[in-house]
């Protein structure tokens, strides 16, 4: 596997694939990979000739109060798990590279950006979008892969592609669970023994919910207030925002909507702040 720092390097290693020909598919993460990463990569793997995976804690989404100090980072566990796959290259570039003093242009997705998860995290979504359309600058890949886990973060990601007409195709990747149904997430790190046997409330809530609707209960109002009453009941639960949405406006529904809606949810246990979804 290559390791690239250069943007540089990148843009003419990029460059050189493809006037050869090469297929680029890119898997943009912040690494601390765990199973939920590689899941998206062996996708990239299954539709690219070459596989680039980008390595980088951006700053840009981190509130000042937020954990962007401590978040979890291994580069060489990374490099590790990525050779498995295999990737063909990682970009890993420095901050300051990406960053420089003078840097002023920022990207936004309108009023997407300020709805479920920008709600509690008002500058998110501006570093997300800013950052992935630096990296397909650099990069340039034929197709993106990024995870169904970060919902609203994938669906602003491809309304961002449609709008500036790039030309990348947008896959997105299952949701990849623990045995007991929490998702995967880099931050599963925070929790104890004890939040983290209560997070798994989560993915539960989600499950009765969906259970709830092949029943017949599609009233919106009446699945979140059964979302609300479980996870507030756990013991290190607390809830930040439950939401059903459509999946092409992320406007609210106030009925689930059969193949367009979107069910997603925010929880904090202890330091960790979790997310998660189920479409319908």
């Amino acid at each position: 596997m290559e390791i690239i720092q250069s943007i540089e390097s990148m843009q003419r290693r990029s460059c050189s694939l493809k006037r050869s020909g090469k297929r680029i598919g890119m898997v943009p993460t912040m690494g601390y990979f765990h199973e939920g990463h590689l899941s998206l990569m062996r996708l990239a793997r299954s539709k690219a000739d070459i596989v680039v995976v980008s390595n980088f804690v951006n700053p840009t989404q981190f509130a000042p109060t937020e954990d962007l100090d401590k978040y979890p980072r291994n580069f060489e566990r990374d490099c590790h798990k990525a050779e498995t796959i295999p990737v063909d290259i990682m970009f890993a570039p420095r901050n300051e590279d990406m960053y420089p003093e003078d840097f002023r242009t920022y990207v936004e997705v309108g009023e997407w950006g300020k709805k479920l998860c920008g709600l509690s995290r008002p500058a998110h979504f501006r570093g997300v979008t800013t950052i992935v359309l630096k990296l397909f600058n650099i990069v340039q890949p034929d197709i993106a892969v990024f995870g169904w886990k970060d919902a609203q973060q994938f669906l602003i990601l491809c309304r961002m592609v449609k709008d500036m007409n790039l030309p990348i195709e947008m896959i997105g990747g299952d949701i990849v669970r623990e045995p007991d149904g929490l998702a995967m997430s880099s931050r599963n790190k925070y929790l104890t023994p004890e939040e983290r046997k209560d997070a798994v409330i989560l993915s539960r809530s989600l499950k009765e919910a969906r259970e709830m609707i092949e029943r017949g209960a599609m009233e919106a109002d009446v699945l979140k207030e059964r979302i609300r009453k479980m996870v507030n009941g756990a013991q290190y639960g607390r809830l930040d925002y439950v939401e059903i949405v459509s999946r092409e406006t992320l406007e609210p529904l106030s009925r689930v909507q059969k193949g367009e809606s979107l069910i997603a949810l925010a929880a904090y246990f202890g330091e960790a702040r979790l997310i998660d979804n189920i479409r319908y």
